[in-house]
């Protein structure tokens, strides 16, 4: 809470009439001339007659809370917030076998290309502890293999959202593997579609050329610009030999294996969504690339707070009725006075 305030002080000064409005009340109308006093100048007082200035008091009290009310009395919450616009945004992040090769680095030890993504991606959402993050901002989930999963929807829940990347692995059934780039952008454009925000923006991340799905790039990208949906796209690794773990008489082993980035198709499907494509053979490349995204797409207002008021002048209002309204019983009542 911010305080107790007026929205319009300036009403404040009418306090200063409740004392003549006090003076008014008191005076006599009329009176009953005798000829001398002397009889009753001694007598006691009865209690009518010390709660005779009771009514005048009533209607000062009114007329001041009057004065309170009109001047506008209020509570305001400076925290509110009342308005976000923030963008859609889907993360489409490979998954496939490939993703397992050991070529970036971190502290002087490889890992794999997967758990680089997630590093990076856990920053973007602002789950560090150092980056801000885009709490504004709807994101959800897509991972794809062979295979396209919405691993989870838009949300606000950027902390939930990051447990669930977490839990993301490479798949490891042959089956199941491959690289379906067109099914996993055709997933995310299927859920940003259905979202109100204004902006929709999808980031594709993959280490190989499309190979699976029945959708291919292309006609996901058609999609996507149909639906009016940015696509970013990042190739990871490079084409060329990259160290894989493989099982060796019952222990792993890094294996030099050949690995292709198909940055053509990435190309064109940045290109033809209004988005742009970026290349990371490091693990500092990639985390560049999601800081310069982060800067790229904006909300166009980030967050629009203001000063939400909570009015209490019906409180005062209230009382100075219920003051009248007691002057008045009083006064034609117990306290009635004669003439």
């Amino acid at each position: 809470m911010s305080g107790f305030e007026f929205r319009d002080p300036a009403f404040l000064f009418l306090l200063a009439l409740a004392p003549i409005l006090y003076w008014l009340a008191r005076r006599t109308p009329s009176a009953i001339r005798f000829s001398s006093h002397r009889l009753v100048a001694h007598a006691p007082s009865s209690w009518r007659v010390r709660m005779l200035p009771l009514p005048p008091a009533c209607l000062a009290l009114a007329g001041a809370l009057l004065a309170i009310a009109l001047a506008g009395p209020r509570t305001g919450d400076a925290e509110t917030r009342i308005f976000r616009e923030g963008i859609a945004m889907m993360l489409v992040v490979d998954q496939s076998g490939s993703m397992n090769a050991r070529d970036f680095v971190e502290d002087d030890t490889s890992i794999d290309r997967l758990n680089a993504v997630k590093q990076v991606l856990q920053r973007f959402l602002g789950l560090d502890g150092e980056s801000a993050g885009r709490p504004d901002d709807l994101v959800g989930l897509v991972s794809f293999a062979r295979y396209a999963d919405s691993t989870a929807p838009l949300t606000l829940d950027h902390r939930n959202l990051g447990a669930i990347l977490e839990q993301t692995q490479i798949v490891t059934n042959p089956e199941e593997d491959g690289t379906a780039v067109g099914e996993g952008l055709a997933l995310a454009v299927e859920r940003l579609r259905r979202s109100e925000a204004q902006s929709k923006v999808a980031i594709v991340l993959t280490d190989g050329v499309s190979n699976a799905g029945d959708i291919s790039p292309g006609q996901a990208a058609e999609l996507a610009a149909a639906y009016d949906i940015k696509v970013y796209t990042v190739g990871a690794g490079r084409t060329g030999y990259a160290p894989v773990p493989v099982r060796w008489r019952g222990r792993e082993i890094l294996q030099q294996a050949y690995v292709e980035l198909d940055e053509r198709t990435l190309q064109e499907i940045a290109e033809r969504t209004g988005g742009r494509y970026f290349h990371a053979d490091n693990l500092d490349a990639l985390s560049e690339i999601y800081d310069e995204i982060n800067e790229l797409e904006r909300s166009e207002i980030v967050e629009l707070r203001y000063m939400q008021y909570e009015e209490h002048y019906a409180e005062f209002a209230q009382g100075a009725a219920a003051c009248i309204v007691l002057a008045a019983l009083l006064s034609g009542t117990l306290l009635r006075r004669l003439p």
